[in-house]
């Protein structure tokens, strides 16, 4: 009966684990959507704020991985912190959008490795920038170019959720 107990109790606790890592993965790719829609709108301080959201989210601690997902999280972490800081600091579209396309293709790399998202992702990619992005959606909407070129691009891939 204890033995019982005991592995009743550890695997609610793993469970819990997992639900909140995977908690922290959705706040990360919400915040990088919510950072990618204000740069659709061309709007450099919604995209600022956003960004600084994002460097929040991926400044909380990754707990619960499998050693494979801590070192692909290891391997992203700085160079999206890295990205996401420059995009925060400053309200220069065209900057922003600069260090977007490398923060989106170290995004993909991450979501689509840890295979974590509990919501279906699709990469998109603008063949004028020659650049990709995720969207929440198949609709294309384009944030390096805004509502100059706002369907411009296609679908290249898609990251199904949990």
């Amino acid at each position: 009966m204890k033995a019982l107990l005991v592995s009743l109790i550890l695997a609610c606790t793993l469970s819990i684990a997992n639900a909140q890592q995977l908690n922290n993965i959705d706040k990360i790719t919400t915040s990088y959507i919510s950072l990618k829609n204000a740069l659709v709108g061309s709007n450099a301080e919604l995209a600022k704020s956003k960004s600084k959201e994002l460097l929040a989210a991926l400044s909380v601690p990754t707990t619960g991985l499998k050693p494979a997902q801590q070192k692909l999280m290891a391997t992203y972490t700085d160079k999206l912190k890295y990205d996401s800081r420059h995009i925060s600091e400053t309200t220069a579209i065209d900057h922003q959008r600069e260090h977007f396309a490398s923060l989106s293709k170290n995004m993909f790399a991450l979501v689509s490795g840890l295979k974590m998202n509990s919501t279906t992702l699709y990469q998109q990619h603008c063949p004028m920038k020659k650049a990709s992005w995720l969207s929440e959606t198949e609709e294309v909407r384009n944030p390096y170019y805004g509502d100059d070129m706002l369907e411009c691009g296609k679908v290249t891939a898609t990251l199904k959720g949990k």
